[in-house]
């Protein structure tokens, strides 16, 4: 399979650059740590909080919101090797102060960590 080559062997051009907003943005892993934010411009001229390093979650319990400190990444479903990072994403268990809770949001996108509980500290 050789890249940006016909069956016949000749090259495909392209027939334009690639736009500003068509290139991938930078991979942001949100790791576990002191808090620390980045103010990111987006198209429209928007600023988008980062968020580099979570400390704390916001913990749904019984309908309520709760700010609970984010001990472990316990697994993540993408891949098992972020939770040994202990990389914040989307879906993945964490161990916090008030039991195992499961992310609802993308760190990386909105800045802050959002969870739902699972189970309850004994």
């Amino acid at each position: 399979m050789n890249k940006g080559r016909k069956i016949s062997g000749g090259k495909y051009h392209s027939f334009r650059k690639t736009k500003l907003f068509e290139r991938p943005g930078q991979d942001r892993a949100t790791t576990l740590g002191e808090t620390k934010r980045k103010p990111l411009r987006v198209r429209g001229g928007n600023i988008k909080p980062i968020l580099l390093r979570a400390e704390y979650a916001n913990v749904v319990v019984k309908g309520k919101a709760q700010k609970a400190e984010i001990v472990n990444v316990e697994e993540t479903p993408q891949n098992r090797f972020f939770a040994r990072q202990n990389v914040l994403l989307k879906g993945a268990i964490i161990a916090t102060s008030l039991g195992k809770a499961k992310i609802t949001n993308r760190p990386s996108q909105e800045g802050c960590v959002n969870a739902v509980l699972l189970e309850e500290k004994k």
